[in-house]
């Protein structure tokens, strides 16, 4: 039988299509990830293989953070780990995503440390204060000098990236800074006398840390990621188990070279959200209980700072959806 030449093209072409999705389905999920307590728990799941056991192919990659956020935006990653208010960042600059997956809030493991002889935030009025401007410690510096009757202007604001801020207190260039752990632990220990004057347990919720993935990749790739979220809990569910938790810690203390009793240290300033308290944060609210409410504090924070110049529609930046239909059972 001989095919007419404008179906052999229809035929070919849907054979192309075929074989180009194929391709892209079976790629496996590429994960960007650093070194936060939140995040580092995708480790228990990769040592445990519990993603080939679900059926899902991942690849996790390790960064620094500002760097994993470099990798996504340059379209090497499916998804990559962010703060709420650094996803908006990333998409106002062109590098859309859609936070899916909550992993936690930061509880106390973002600091503001002022060195010796320093013991509250009003002591800073005139100080010099070393912060990565623009990004979640800025935020979370605003924050501590709005609630001690204190603005930008009554501080002198030297920008420093988060891994190099202990070395900039300990060199006396500046009064205090804003870092989060490992670098905030690291800090305090290199400076005598130093201490945290405030933190991100003073404001809960100031900090959600998400999951993010390309619009493109959650939406062709959906039933992938409800594997991904289903290993994500069971990683939370053996990290809160009393008779597995000290090997959850160990494998999280491996992978960024610590001992387990150092690191557990760090895990009391990450609240690490089971899916029935991720639910309730999802839920829609003003104010920091919400992820939308504490996006939009956010939203306001980058606009105000020139960080991007227009708001951001937060509704297209989260996706509840998977997170609410999964059975807490």
């Amino acid at each position: 039988m001989k095919i007419p030449m404008a179906n052999k093209t229809k035929i070919v072409f849907a054979f192309l299509l075929f074989t180009m999705f194929s391709a892209v389905s079976a790629a496996p999920l590429k994960i960007g990830y650093s070194d936060w307590p939140g995040w580092v728990a995708w480790e228990i799941g990769v040592e445990k293989a519990w993603f080939k056991e679900a059926g899902v192919d991942v690849q996790f990659e390790w960064f620094d953070y500002v760097a994993s956020m470099d990798a996504f935006a340059a379209g090497h990653l499916d998804a990559v780990s962010m703060t709420n208010g650094d996803t908006l960042v990333t998409g106002a600059a062109g590098a859309r995503s859609v936070m899916f997956l909550l992993n936690d809030y930061s509880n106390g493991n973002d600091m503001l440390i002022a060195k010796a002889g320093i013991t509250s935030v009003k002591q800073l009025k005139g100080k010099k204060i070393g912060v990565e401007i623009g990004f979640v410690g800025h935020l979370l510096l605003l924050n501590a000098l709005e609630k001690n009757g204190l603005s930008e202007k009554d501080v002198e604001l030297i920008n420093v990236p988060t891994n190099e801020t202990p070395q900039v207190l300990a060199s006396g260039q500046v009064a205090a800074i804003v870092a989060w752990q490992p670098n905030s632990g690291m800090a305090l220990k290199m400076v005598p006398g130093s201490t945290a004057i405030y933190s991100s347990a003073d404001e809960p919720g100031l900090i959600y840390d998400f999951l993010a993935a390309s619009p493109q990749s959650f939406v062709t790739r959906k039933a992938e990621w409800k594997k991904v979220m289903k290993v994500w809990y069971r990683i939370v569910a053996y990290l809160n188990d009393p008779k597995t938790r000290a090997d959850a810690i160990k494998i999280m203390a491996s992978r960024v070279g610590l001992n387990a009793a150092e690191y557990e240290e760090f895990l009391k300033g990450t609240k690490i959200l089971t899916l029935k308290e991720a639910k309730k944060h999802f839920a829609k609210s003003k104010g920091f209980d919400s992820v939308y409410g504490s996006s939009k504090i956010s939203d306001d924070f980058n606009v105000a700072n020139k960080v991007y110049d227009k708001p951001q529609n937060i509704d297209i930046y989260i996706d509840s959806s998977m997170t609410m239909n999964m059975s807490d059972k």
